[in-house]
């Protein structure tokens, strides 16, 4: 029994918990034109693959540093139930262009419809700086370690 309890905490240990990110904040979005930007101007190689991208509000600019960070993101609620599951990966590449800002973050279209039903609206989100590299080695740590405890067939 003592044996099945370690495994079972051991297994638990080594899950990810989907629902926990970060800080939580309120997103709306923005439609074309993107450029200029005030982190690259009119260059067309600062947008991610996918169109994942935003506009910061004053708490995340960080006077200009937050420019091609990264952040997990999802919806968590909004009028009418505008949620979809699950959550993507933006890059900031502005700042926000109205004073003061309508939201935590101003997404693109393609990110707004990426995760909200209802586009225009205003969402609540929950968010967190992400590290692709970080992440990447962290996944493979934790598998590493937690196959490694993983009783061998005899």
């Amino acid at each position: 029994m003592k044996l099945f309890l370690m495994y079972l905490l051991l297994g638990c240990s080594c899950l990810d918990i989907p629902g926990i990110l970060g800080d939580i904040g309120t997103a709306t979005s923005y439609d074309p034109p993107y450029l200029p930007t005030r982190c690259n101007g009119y260059d067309q190689d600062q947008f991610p693959e996918g169109g994942l991208f935003v506009s910061a509000s004053d708490g995340l600019w960080d006077n200009g540093a937050a420019c091609g960070r990264r952040y997990r993101l999802r919806c968590i609620s909004g009028l009418r139930r505008p949620c979809k599951e699950g959550s993507i990966v933006v890059q900031v590449v502005d700042f926000c262009q109205h004073r003061p800002c309508p939201a935590t973050m101003v997404l693109s279209n393609k990110a707004f419809d990426a995760i909200s039903r209802t586009p225009y609206a205003k969402i609540n989100i929950e968010y967190a700086q992400f590290d692709w590299n970080a992440a990447e080695e962290s996944s493979n740590k934790r598998h590493n370690i937690c196959f490694s405890f993983l009783p061998k067939d005899t």
